[in-house]
């Protein structure tokens, strides 16, 4: 990719979500221990883990929105890439959905990147070359929800997450000063189209044939479009789940050994595409102006790009930030619980959980402002608000037509009126726990509650609220989203 300069060009948001829970790895090994001891010296640390109704499109929500902020007004945004290897759907536009749950105009040009872990970086060059040519803002995404084989490495290597950077020419964060791919079919694991575990080739071919030979290449043509000297690198990205790789491939490009981020192995894992823009985000928290940021990742080639941080970085903050998601961590120790999150294990569910959850797509896409946006009505002349919007207001005794304007309420605050707990209806993670909430300003809905324990939800808990899965049809493979209350926290206490 060329390093050829506009005036201002690069990073003008960014922001990134790591799940609650937190799978314990000895919990893992021990559950495993059986079958597999060997796995034994792995069993060190946490990795995250999607909750039941969190996949990588409603990830991607929540990092866009960190990145995004509370603003109602996100006409800025021009375009949306979503890079993934999890996709939900193979034939239905996930960025799609992501850009109705953000309200995004429907003028925003969309669209899914796959294929190699590198698709956030390729994603993230796409969208440098659409804000050089005046294509507006232009918001990157990655997310992945990756399974892997019960009793590999990979289950204990791999962690959920997904990461959002917004591209433009205004108020740069980061300024882009150059990079380089290289795209080479070296095939250090694969997953067929219809599977879901990839396959891995053997770990010295993949480091010393392919990471040793082909990214200190694109490394050093990066740095050499970006006319910079290896030195002068202080914080260099690297994710990989070899421990150490990256210190040595520091070493091989002159990289000094102090410029190497920390990879987040031992509180979140490996996020797959996410990772290196969720390190980029993390680091962007705490750079100063002047330094130089060099991000790299591997697969099927490998690609590198530069920054430098500008004065502006103290004017911006995501709205957790990446340091704050790991911060509100909650270590999980039930190894039946993560096998069943990632449908590795089918649970019983008795006559309750028998019934067809078809989704009515037609309903579905004349409520999709609602559904998926979460916006009400709100009446002009009497000021209430309704959800869902409708073209009637019906405050007691005052019946009016035609008065309701489009109000959102996902990023608004909100309270517990009533809730309820209960175990008789099929739920994936019981007690199923919903209720009637009370929104700041106006707005009650009756809606689900997730990433709930014991003693979390009562009568005036408050909360915020999150773009989650809804339901799931097991018969034709739809997945339908809604949003769900959880309690405001900061920082989660761990299990025993």
């Amino acid at each position: 990719m060329s390093g050829t300069r506009v005036e201002a060009l690069g990073i003008v948001g960014f922001g990134g979500y790591v799940p609650r829970l937190r799978m314990s790895r000895r919990a893992v090994v021990e559950a495993n221990a059986w079958y597999a001891p060997g796995l034994a010296g792995k069993g060190k640390g946490t990795r995250s883990l999607a909750n039941w109704d969190e996949d990588s499109i409603t990830m991607a929500v929540a990092a866009a929105r960190d990145c995004l902020g509370a603003s109602e007004d996100r006409a800025h945004v021009g375009g949306l890439l979503l890079a993934s290897s999890t996709l939900p759907f193979a034939e239905r536009l996930n960025a799609g959905i992501v850009c109705e749950a953000l309200t995004l105009d429907e003028s925003v040009q969309a669209a899914d990147m796959g294929g190699s872990q590198r698709a956030g970086l390729v994603a993230l060059g796409q969208a440098l070359a659409t804000a050089r040519s005046g294509g507006g803002d232009v918001l990157v995404v990655a997310s992945d929800c990756r399974k892997a084989a019960p009793a590999s490495t990979q289950e204990l290597d791999y962690g959920d997450g997904a990461a959002a950077l917004l591209i433009g020419t205004r108020n740069v964060l980061a300024d882009y000063l150059g990079g380089h791919a290289l795209s080479v079919d070296f095939v250090d694991h694969f997953r067929a189209a219809g599977e879901d575990i990839d396959y891995h080739w053997e770990e010295r071919w993949v480091r010393d044939e392919g990471i040793a030979k082909l990214v200190p290449r694109a490394i050093a043509a990066a740095l050499a479009d970006a006319g910079l000297d290896a030195a002068q690198v202080d914080h260099f990205i690297f994710p990989s789940v070899f421990r150490k790789i990256d210190a040595q491939v520091a070493k091989r490009c002159g990289i000094r050994p102090e410029a190497v981020v920390d990879a987040l192995a031992a509180e979140v894992g490996d996020t797959g595409i996410a990772h290196a823009m969720l390190l980029l985000a993390q680091v962007l928290e705490r750079a100063r102006p002047g330094e130089v940021i060099l991000v790299a990742q591997f697969g099927s080639g490998a690609q590198a790009l530069a920054f430098r941080v500008t004065q502006a970085i103290d004017s911006f903050k995501p709205a957790r930030g990446v340091s704050g998601w790991i911060a509100r961590g909650l270590e999980e120790h039930n190894y039946t619980r993560f096998l069943s999150f990632k449908d590795q294990l089918q649970l019983e569910r008795g006559m309750r959980g028998e019934q067809d959850r078809k989704t009515a797509l037609s309903t579905a896409y004349r409520h999709r402002t609602a559904l998926l946006g979460l916006v009400a009505g709100r009446c002009e002349v009497t000021g209430s608000v309704h959800f869902p919007p409708s073209r009637l207001s019906y405050d007691q005794g005052r019946p009016l037509q035609d008065t309701q304007k489009p109000y959102k309420l996902a990023e608004r605050k909100g309270a517990v009126l009533s809730w309820s707990a209960e175990t008789l209806s099929f739920h994936r993670s019981p007690p199923h726990t919903y209720g009637q909430v009370d929104f700041e300003g106006g707005g009650r809905i009756l809606m689900e509650f997730t990433d709930v324990d014991p003693g979390d939800i009562a009568a005036g808990t408050k909360l915020e609220f999150v773009f989650r899965i809804k339901d799931i049809d097991d018969r034709r493979g739809y997945t339908r989203y809604f949003w769900k209350g959880t309690p405001t926290r900061a920082a989660a206490q761990r299990k025993e």
